[in-house]
């Protein structure tokens, strides 16, 4: 068993499959931006203006549906207080900004409609 290094702080109800990696894998809380459409092809329609090289942010005010519509930022986000998928996509992405982000592709579908993720700082 890896050493616990980081456990003696932390709740012990995150060892799902991360023993001595969280630094790595996420930790317990990332800063996090989407896009979320309901309809599939607005959410590709999005997509398409990130890969063109628009910023995110830029793209979130244009074609997010939810609160974070201000460039997509919903802030910290801990483990535990985001739907399934959404929280999977989220841990697993790298740190990035919004003028070079690297976000879920294909976009997560959730029961709130499709999520196009970026991470910009984790803890």
């Amino acid at each position: 068993m890896p050493p616990k290094k980081n456990a003696a702080g932390k709740s012990k109800g995150g060892n799902e499959g991360e023993k001595g990696d969280s630094n790595k894998k996420g930790g317990a809380a990332v800063k996090v931006r989407h896009i979320l459409c309901e309809k599939q092809s607005k959410v590709l329609e999005a997509m398409d203006k990130l890969k063109a090289g628009q910023k995110f942010n830029e793209v979130a005010a244009t074609y997010s549906e939810d609160k974070a519509r201000s460039g997509g930022d919903l802030g910290w986000m801990t483990r535990g207080s985001m739907v399934g998928p959404f929280q999977e996509a989220a841990f697993a992405l790298p740190i990035s900004s919004i003028g070079t982000p690297v976000y879920t592709d294909p976009p997560v579908k959730t029961k709130f409609g499709y999520h196009i993720i970026m991470v910009e700082g984790k803890k």
